[in-house]
């Protein structure tokens, strides 16, 4: 095992060029390819001017090439979680270039396949890395709202990967890596790219996105599972999990605690009760859990070997020292916990307005203040609502309208401006983040002491009309679904458009097509899914304005309230077709193909 970073370019050129890497689309990657691919990288990035590039792929083995020849070219790689405009225009302030698949306008760098490269690129990567190699700079939010810029050295890097394979690498063996989350962020980064290109352990170069592919893949042969709660949470249990169980060393989880429900039924499908990592962009890896065995040490986390922690006397807050932090100074966290038996922790729940929403870190703040830039809030709350039984976490907005606010509300209708404040938030967070609910007010409502307290914002959400507090009539039903985008791939070519989507929708039960469609047992009629197919291929896609005709139009299974699907688009400019697919575990519900065209041809 490699315990540090700072010559793994040199040893994987000196790796067997058969040695497996990987695989992308079921074809392996070996290590000739990789390295091709490294040096690559490097050549074009060692003719660059600046230091820093923010870098953004979907293939994490290309990822690594990209990162390995960025270091060996001397560059600071800026890592994204996304490409959302505010994201992009935070990177421009601080970077010298983009890489990858940025947006076109960003004029993203990437080698094209088959690129050669001077005899100098050839031999390039024997280069060590100094410890202080200032390797990475992530991206993560503060309780401010402010984006915060978190630089890595290269030695805080080797340590977690150390820390890492000495907790968890004799269990991992040489099994392969399997995915459903990013390496665009501090978590996928190690688990899927760092820690395996260290180990040698090959690397399957896309996240695994559905339950129905997981389980196969799974069973294919020796993993590991790197996951999110917000996966594991939705494992079905119908799927056939038996081989799965039968290869599977391990499953990683990240990214918030797991509801003690999920953990011990993920070991029931998959033979394996994930191990659950604690730890932030700032500080990495900070403890471990995995629950069974003792059940009063269940709840509580080990501390990696490599950390100090204390807990603040006065406040009760967390604070680590490590050496995967950029010194040796106590790192205050915004978590309060508790000391446990045995040297553990209890962590009891965060202290700043950062909230989680399916694993993703959301700054209240941040939204509050894009709410107020609309010039449609005078003011805005955004607070977490306490989910129902087996629902997720949904955020809930309460808005002082300003006198333009309040004139659309009153002429448009709630929907109206529910809509133009969301395309607000847009820019600042992910869809799956945007409030579910909305309640329009005269004022927020204040105690004696002049505070606007929580209890008092989730009263209003008790009542049962629609939330607009007398502000306007009640809102018509939806004739849209609730929406979660998943996944966004774009063209591998200059202008990076987007060429496919898969979606998440949920038509609710109070949807207006429902009405009438079929009395006592309501579906979702056929129409209204070609013409959602339609409404999203023109939100993602630049698709011509008439409609032509629909081929291979099939309708499978029906679409019942409340029941999520996934709406997957790909577009192709050149045939001017719009080709869908709704499915779910259950299989496919509908599909067809969308010709489009300018004329009336």
């Amino acid at each position: 095992m490699l315990d540090t970073l700072s010559l793994l370019s040199a040893a994987t050129a000196a790796r067997r060029p058969a040695s497996l890497v990987g695989w992308r689309a079921g074809a392996a990657v070996d290590n000739a390819d990789f390295v091709a691919r490294v040096r690559a990288w490097h050549g074009l990035l060692r003719r660059q001017a600046g230091r820093d590039f923010a870098l953004y792929l979907d293939d994490s083995i290309e990822f690594g090439a990209a990162m390995l020849g960025a270091w060996q070219a001397g560059k600071t790689i800026w890592l994204s979680a996304d490409t959302l405009a505010a994201s992009c225009a935070a990177l421009r302030l601080s970077v010298d270039g983009f890489l990858g698949q940025f947006p076109a306008a960003l004029l993203p760098l990437m080698p094209a396949a088959g690129d050669d490269v001077g005899d100098d690129d050839r031999h390039a990567l024997n280069a060590a890395l100094a410890p202080d190699f200032p390797a990475l700079v992530v991206f993560t939010s503060g309780s401010t709202g402010a984006a915060q810029a978190i630089p890595k050295k290269i030695s805080q890097l080797a340590s977690e990967v150390a820390t890492l394979d000495a907790l968890f690498g004799a269990i991992a063996g040489d099994a392969a890596v399997i995915a459903t989350v990013s390496h665009q962020h501090i978590y996928g980064l190690l688990f899927k790219v760092l820690w395996p290109l260290c180990a040698g352990r090959a690397i399957h170069a896309l996240s695994v996105a559905y339950p129905e592919q997981l389980a196969p893949a799974l069973a294919a042969g020796p993993c590991v599972l790197v996951a999110s709660p917000a996966h594991l949470k939705r494992l079905p249990a119908h799927l056939d999990w038996s081989g799965a169980a039968r290869t599977l060393r391990a499953v990683f989880s990240s990214g918030g605690p797991l509801p003690p429900e999920t953990a011990h039924g993920t070991g029931a499908l998959l033979g394996k009760v994930p191990v659950e990592v604690y730890g932030s962009s700032e500080t990495g890896g900070v403890a471990w859990r995995q629950r069974g065995g003792d059940i009063g040490l269940g709840e509580t986390w080990l501390p990696f070997p490599t950390v100090d922690w204390r807990i603040g006397s006065d406040d009760g807050l967390l604070a680590v020292r490590s050496p995967h932090l950029p010194d040796d100074r106590w790192l205050t966290l915004a978590d309060r916990a508790a000391p446990a038996a045995a040297g553990r922790l209890l962590l009891l729940g965060r202290s700043d307005r950062v909230v989680k929403i399916e694993e993703k870190r959301i700054s209240l703040d941040a939204m509050e203040a894009a709410l107020i830039a609309s010039s449609l809030a005078q003011e805005a709350r955004v607070v977490l609502c306490d989910p129902a039984a087996g629902e997720r976490q949904k955020l809930a907005a309460f808005i002082v309208p300003t006198a333009a606010g309040r004139a659309a509300l009153q002429a448009d209708g709630k929907l109206a401006l529910n809509a133009r404040l969301r395309a607000a938030l847009a820019a600042v967070v992910e869809a799956v983040a945007l409030p579910r609910r909305w309640r329009y007010l005269d004022q927020l409502p204040v105690n004696a002491q002049g505070k606007t307290t929580l209890a008092a914002l989730l009263a209003l959400l008790d009542d049962d009309d629609d939330g607009t507090a007398g502000a306007a009539p009640p809102a018509p039903a939806p004739r849209l679904p609730h929406l979660r985008e998943l996944e966004l791939e774009l063209e591998r070519d200059a202008a990076a458009r987007p060429r496919r989507v898969l979606l998440e929708l949920t038509a609710p039960a109070n949807l207006f097509y429902f009405d009438g469609h079929f009395g006592a047992a309501p579906i979702l009629p056929g129409v209204v899914q070609v013409e959602w197919a339609i409404h999203y291929g023109r939100h993602y896609f630049d698709l011509p304005a008439r409609f032509r005709a629909i081929h291979a139009l099939k309708f499978q299974q029906v679409i019942l309230p409340d029941s999520p699907v996934r709406l997957e688009l790909l577009h192709d400019a050149d045939k001017g077709s719009l080709q869908f697919r709704y499915l779910s575990a259950g299989g496919q519900h509908a599909s067809g193909r969308i010709m489009l065209g300018d004329d009336d041809v």
